[in-house]
């Protein structure tokens, strides 16, 4: 044995607790260096120890090599970190050996990554009877941090307790009683529970709104009831003979709805205003009270109604060219004058009719001015210029009802002492009117001019809904004119 060798042995047994001594650790590039003639029994046999910053102790006692960001597996790095550091304690340049980095790098598939397991057990955690660490087990709610506690269970007091058995007691014999109202309540019909809650919630007296207008000189609030008082005397005087078609020896009531909607179509051609539509009808009505005309003069009566009604209630009427024109060259400009002349003659110059509009915009204050219910209170006011079951009724009896239908289509509330004040009808002075109006929009579509009118969006598509509210309406609750033989459609 070489005299070196035997004096590395020698110190590594004799300086064996000894710190500032050298390193005993024979690495592969140092036993390489030492000769052939070494056998590995020469090696000392003591343990080799790692590094503490790339070893460290598992729970299981097993070594585990901590990884590292960089370098992933440092194994490579570490033996070659030990061999280069024994060289250069002897003074030697470190050699290339086969588990240098160079030669790992070569053979990436000669590494080996070290395996980590999923589950690991808390240091301090003791394992129960079963080898459960009680680390592993589910905290229960409201438990600390180390075992889940037994969740206590809530006493209630006792006093608590004997209140609610005495409610229950209390309650029981009532329930009975409770149920049989219930049930008779869902019995009584749609209408008799808001009648009971109109009774409940209608204030008897009205409010006086003309209050607001007192500032402003155009709403003459001071004469507005008298105004509105003289208009209702007014159109009784000028209302047409709601029988004046027996007279006559060549019309029918479908020849009036004809012309009546054909007007309706120039009327909106013309874009004039409602007022105008109102009295071109009344006009026609009352004139056919006092004249008998032929069935081919009938439509020279209609434009010429037109044309003396955009006279009277427009700004910029339409020349006399222009009804000629949309009459399809029927009548001359001449035949037109020369009606105008008759017809003015026939009603004594008397144009001075209650327009039923004023009467809506008396009711729509009460109603704070809703878009909705004005529109739709018009297309329903433009009703009983078709079917002439209305002439029978003033046009202040058929706004009010025109009113009324729509607030009950839009669920507006019920006719309060206010809204009934302002239209001057209650009702039960509104119901045979509103009557009349359900019977037409639950029959068959007659004027289709009308119709389509307000089946725009412009008009809030009031044809279609109401229509199909009516129909449905008179599918629940019946109504009165069902039972009669309509006379206004045929």
């Amino acid at each position: 044995m070489p005299p070196a060798v035997r004096s590395l042995r020698q110190r590594a047994v004799t300086n064996e607790n000894d710190e500032n001594a050298a390193t005993t650790r024979v690495t592969r590039a140092k036993a390489a260096t030492l000769g052939s003639n070494v056998t590995a029994a020469d090696v000392p046999k003591k343990t080799l120890q790692a590094k503490k910053s790339t070893v460290a102790l598992g729970a299981n006692g097993a070594a585990q090599t901590r990884k590292r960001a960089a370098l992933g597996d440092v194994s490579n790095y570490t033996k070659a970190e030990v061999g280069a550091g024994a060289d250069a304690k002897d003074g030697k340049k470190p050699t290339a050996t086969k588990g240098g980095l160079v030669k790992q790098a070569a053979k990436p598939t000669g590494v080996q990554k070290s395996s980590r397991t999923t589950t690991k057990a808390a240091p301090l955690s003791s394992k129960d009877k079963n080898g459960v660490s009680s680390a592993q087990k589910r905290p229960g709610s409201g438990s600390g941090i180390a075992a889940p506690a037994t969740k206590k269970r809530k006493e209630v007091p006792l006093a608590l307790v004997e209140e609610k058995v005495e409610e229950v007691e209390n309650v029981l014999p009532e329930e009975p009683e409770a149920l049989e109202a219930e049930v008779t309540k869902v019995k009584k019909t749609k209408v008799e529970v808001v009648e009971e809650i109109e009774k409940a919630i209608v204030p008897k007296e009205h409010l006086d709104l003309d209050k607001e207008d007192i500032d402003d000189p155009l709403m003459v609030s001071e004469y507005v009831v008298e105004i509105f008082e003289y208009l209702k005397e007014l159109e009784i005087s000028t209302m047409a003979n709601p029988d004046y078609m027996d007279s006559q020896n060549e019309l029918e009531w479908k020849m009036r709805g004809i012309l009546v909607d054909w007007l309706l179509e120039v009327h909106t051609r013309f874009r004039l205003l409602p007022e105008t539509l109102f009295l071109a009808v009344n006009i026609i009505d009352r004139f056919l009270s006092a004249k008998i005309v032929q069935l081919d003069r009938l439509q020279l009566v209609g434009v010429t109604a037109m044309f003396i009604a955009s006279k009277y209630e427009e700004v910029l009427s339409p020349h006399v060219q222009n009804f000629r024109h949309v009459a399809d060259d029927g009548f001359t400009e001449d035949e037109i004058l020369s009606a105008e002349r008759f017809v003015l003659a026939a009603l004594n110059y008397d144009l001075s009719y209650p327009n039923p509009m004023n009467f809506l915009r008396r009711i729509s204050k009460a109603d704070n001015y809703d878009i909705q219910t004005r529109t739709l209170g018009k297309y329903l006011l433009e009703i009983g210029c078709l079917d002439h079951r209305f002439l029978a009724h003033p046009p202040s009896q058929v706004a009010a009802a025109a009113m009324y239908l729509a607030r009950l289509y839009l669920d507006k509330g019920p006719w309060d002492a206010t809204l009934a004040h302002y239209a001057g009808y209650t009702e039960e002075e509104i119901q045979p009117v509103l009557d009349l109006m359900i019977d037409y929009l639950s029959s068959p579509v007659v004027h289709e001019a009308f119709f389509k009118k307000y089946a725009s969006k412009k008009f809030l598509k009031a044809s279609i809904h109401l229509r199909k509210w009516a129909k449905d309406y008179v599918a629940s609750f019946g109504n009165v004119l069902a039972e009669e033989p309509s006379k206004s459609q045929d």
